[in-house]
């Protein structure tokens, strides 16, 4: 029987974790113990530059002085009501919501995926019950490399053979045609089509960038099939790529915004799906519900959440720091660096794979003081706070050209050791 004694130091946590907990993530060797703006502090004292800002749930960085005002506010009135009756947060935070996005319905969730499954129902009914699709047939169209959530109909029609290993069967009707290719796209589009549901910037795979233009092409395919753009905003939206939303960099407005991670401040689960009313008409009430979702302490949170995006000042900070990290990082492309993908304050830098993985250059940052996630292998993807300082973003960047140089340099050392005298 284990000790109940309570752990102190990172390897005393990291212990106790995995001895108790199932193992679907392998963190790095850190354990933070407090936070504050774009930076975070680990049990032993250590700090740390935060550049994935909770995948970013946490845009506005950790412990936001109005996001924490607005919870501890609500935290003394009421937290939870359920659906069953009204609360006072629920309407207010709706209308302004809907209103950023300039939507006439929200419908509110608590995680992400949540709100995915969400949409993916709403466009289903939208199919029967406004386009006139026969019932079951209804098929929506997704991109490979998505990423969308990890409920059983999500990774069903993931690319990702790790989200999908020995979790099937799977709900049909999606077909998944290649990211950024609008004439895959067309081509997939049926009579049977409720829904296009892409990522306006694909964050799991690497921040990859579509084509310019094909959101674009995108929200012509769709009225020309008569179905819907529901564009999955989870990751890229609410500031993260300089504008509210991403699809905005491309003047496209999709019938439907699924919304998440950020719009909880970092505090707590808030999710959303914001659409016109003639889409999100078709919910009635006992069709779709959750008891978590709209609660008092969600809606002050994701209210204040909307009061920082309505000045613009965070949107502005990625644009700016966006084009700063850009410049930063480009110079390291044939210097470790095979390619680098920006768009606004969040990059994919793809480590040559020659030098060492992605999990292994985000260790080795770790040890020098920031902290990131690869993924797909050799990329990383940097994300910090919208709230970090130009100097702060200039020395994550410097940290990753000296993990680099690091390894380029005991490579070089390992061939002259291994070349012929």
């Amino acid at each position: 029987m284990g000790t109940t004694r309570t752990p102190v130091t990172t390897a005393e946590h990291l212990a106790l974790t995995e001895a108790v907990t199932a193992r679907n993530y392998a963190p790095l060797p850190v354990v933070v113990a407090e936070a504050e703006g774009a930076w975070v502090t680990d049990v032993d004292g250590r700090h740390y530059l935060d550049c994935l800002a909770g995948y970013s749930a946490l845009n506005f960085g950790h412990r936001h002085p109005a996001l924490l005002a607005a919870a501890r506010e609500q935290l003394e009135r009421v937290t939870l009501t359920g659906r069953a009756f009204g609360n006072d947060r629920l309407g207010p935070f709706c209308r302004d919501l809907a209103a950023m996005a300039g939507m006439d319905l929200v419908l509110p969730m608590n995680t992400g995926a949540e709100a995915v499954e969400t949409a993916v129902k709403v466009a289903r009914r939208w199919g029967y019950r406004v386009k006139g699709v026969p019932d079951g047939r209804a098929r929506i169209v997704v991109a490979d490399g998505g990423f969308h959530g990890r409920t059983t109909t999500i990774v069903g029609f993931s690319t990702d053979p790790v989200a999908r290993d020995g979790f099937g069967p799977f709900t049909p009707g999606f077909d998944v045609v290649p990211y950024g290719d609008a004439d895959a796209l067309r081509a997939a589009l049926t009579p049977d089509t409720v829904a296009v549901l892409i990522e306006p910037v694909q964050g799991e795979a690497g921040v990859v960038v579509p084509p310019p233009g094909h959101l674009r092409a995108v929200r012509a395919a769709c009225d020309e099939a008569g179905v819907l753009f529901v564009a999955d905003e989870i990751q890229s939206g609410l500031g993260r790529t300089g504008a509210t939303f991403a699809c905005e960099l491309e003047g496209v407005v999709p019938d439907v915004y699924v919304l998440g991670k950020a719009l909880g401040g970092g505090i707590l689960p808030v999710s959303a799906v914001v659409s016109r009313a003639d889409v999100l008409g078709v919910v009635t009430p006992g069709s779709h519900g959750s008891t978590f979702g709209g609660n008092p302490l969600a809606a002050a949170v994701g209210s204040a959440v909307v009061r920082l995006l309505e000045t613009g000042e965070y949107q502005a900070r990625a644009r700016e720091l966006g084009a700063r990290l850009a410049d930063r990082l480009e110079p390291l492309v044939g210097s470790g660096v095979t390619a680098v993908r920006t768009r606004g304050l969040w990059a994919g830098v793809d480590i040559d794979p020659g030098l060492m993985s992605g999990a292994e250059a985000c260790r080795r940052l770790a040890a020098r003081g920031v902290l990131t996630k690869d993924t797909h292998g050799c990329t990383i993807r940097l994300a910090p706070p919208l709230v970090v300082t130009a100097e702060g973003l200039d020395w994550a960047v410097e940290q990753l050209a000296a993990v680099l140089a690091g390894a380029g340099d005991r490579r070089a050392a390992q061939t002259a050791g291994s070349s012929p005298a």
